[in-house]
């Protein structure tokens, strides 16, 4: 990473809730064409979320703590805070000498933008400020979030705008926590209703709606140079697993994350 930073913008893109088996399976099943035609091996990595929920698991993911491989360790962190004894922190580690990534790729000249998504990012609380207080820029609007049938396309144009205004020389750090995938996601289904609710199927749909919006996305973030874009989920959730709905709990559809990094090429992210 320290051949990346400086060099080249970097995305982050969190997609909120995803469960890891339903990303496998559109992925196998050539459902999500978009995503799937960028993950190394057109394959997910299955690995380990920080946290039960949003909050605490952009916590942990903002102070270099991302979604740890599922099996045996230690894992070298692709980022890491400067901090004496850490066994995950290895030569090609970016440290910084920041409480979290953000403001140490500020440090670094980076712009630092977050397009939030789900209530953690609304801005409209202290709580709902926290995260969002860790960047420079930061856009939410009730158009990007959980009841939005249309979030990500809105999103995704509120990112053009931000990255069409940036100098050609300014390097950005450009996160989006994409809200899509998170409850109430019925809609996304043709022929669901709002009293059958939200199940697996419609989650996967939501997935499948994310898919096709997601390449203007990525071509936006390497439109200026090469960009280092890193796509996972902060956590699963639980639809009737075990008895268990929802997240904020240990369970396996919660905890086991789908993710993925990569370079985004200016031509390549465009096709």
């Amino acid at each position: 990473m320290n051949e990346v930073v400086g060099s080249h913008d970097l995305l982050l893109v969190t997609l909120d809730t995803l469960r890891y088996d339903v990303a496998v399976e559109l992925a196998a099943a050539g459902r999500i064409p978009n995503l799937a035609r960028h993950l190394p091996g057109g394959r997910w990595e299955e690995r380990h979320a920080p946290g039960s929920f949003t909050y605490a698991s952009h916590q942990a993911i903002f102070a270099g703590f991302l979604p740890t491989p599922a099996a045996p360790g230690p894992h070298p962190r692709l980022f890491a805070a400067s901090f004496a004894g850490s066994e995950t922190t290895a030569p090609g580690t970016y440290v910084y000498d920041t409480p979290d990534l953000v403001s140490g790729l500020a440090e670094n000249g980076y712009r630092t933008v977050c397009i939030g998504g789900v209530g953690f990012f609304n801005k409209q609380s202290p709580l709902g400020s926290v995260l969002p207080g860790l960047f420079h820029e930061s856009h939410w609007t009730p158009e990007f979030g959980v009841t939005a049938a249309d979030s990500f396309e809105n999103q995704v144009a509120r990112a053009e705008q931000v990255i069409a205004r940036l100098p050609a020389e300014q390097r950005l750090f450009l996160f989006v926590n994409v809200s899509a995938l998170h409850q109430p996601n019925w809609f996304h289904l043709p022929g669901a209703t709002r009293e059958a609710g939200d199940t697996r199927t419609t989650h996967a749909a939501a997935l499948e709606y994310v898919d096709r919006h997601i390449g203007r996305l990525f071509a936006a973030a390497s439109s200026r140079r090469r960009c280092f874009a890193i796509v996972c989920s902060d956590h699963g959730t639980a639809y009737g697993d075990d008895g268990y709905t929802g997240h904020r709990l240990g369970h396996e559809s919660v905890w086991t994350v789908p993710y993925a990094h990569f370079l985004l090429d200016p031509a390549e992210a465009a096709v």
